[in-house]
């Protein structure tokens, strides 16, 4: 039984009902076991132009899935939740659901279609304030820093600079 973390975001619709929906959907699948879901937030959106803020969270897993497996289960349930990908426009899109596979146990993994630990996990706030609250000591696999000192850099670097604005939900807002 792997453990794995799980980054969830979206910006159209209800988003925190989606959020939490998916999450629950996650768990019905047999090979998957919820173990914890962070706190929602809500985030600028980061490297695209867009009025629709996002809601995040991070949620923690057990699965006898192997990555790969995991990640057509997360693509699968974006499309279940309305999730489309347009490759004809460029960059960052606006999306109802949007699950990234974050960390796989300590597997460092490179591949064509996935990447562990998720490659820009260390550089985003809307992943790092959820991934330290759930766990403040895990160890980065390839950075080897504790997700709250990451966290933490990441935020004071950030400080000046609100291009990463990011805040803690009171539980039942959207």
């Amino acid at each position: 039984m792997a453990g794995a973390w799980i980054g969830l975001g979206s910006n159209l619709g209800d988003s925190r009902q989606t959020l939490l929906a998916a999450w629950q959907r996650l768990g019905s699948h047999t090979a998957i076991g919820l173990v914890q879901l962070s706190s929602l937030y809500q985030s600028q959106p980061v490297d695209m132009e867009s009025s629709n803020w996002f809601v995040n969270a991070v949620g923690e897993l057990t699965t006898t899935l192997t990555p790969e497996q995991l990640l057509e289960q997360l693509l699968a349930i974006e499309q279940e939740f309305g999730r489309r990908r347009d490759p004809a426009l460029p960059g960052y899109q606006d999306r109802t659901l949007d699950l990234d596979l974050l960390l796989y146990d300590d597997l460092v993994l490179k591949t064509p279609r996935l990447e562990l630990p998720h490659p820009r996990l260390h550089k985003r706030l809307f992943v790092l304030a959820p991934l330290a609250e759930l766990a403040p000591d895990r160890v980065h696999p390839v950075l080897r820093q504790r997700m709250a000192t990451l966290h933490g850099n990441l935020q004071a670097a950030t400080r000046d600079n609100q291009s990463q604005a990011i805040r803690k939900l009171p539980k039942g807002t959207k």
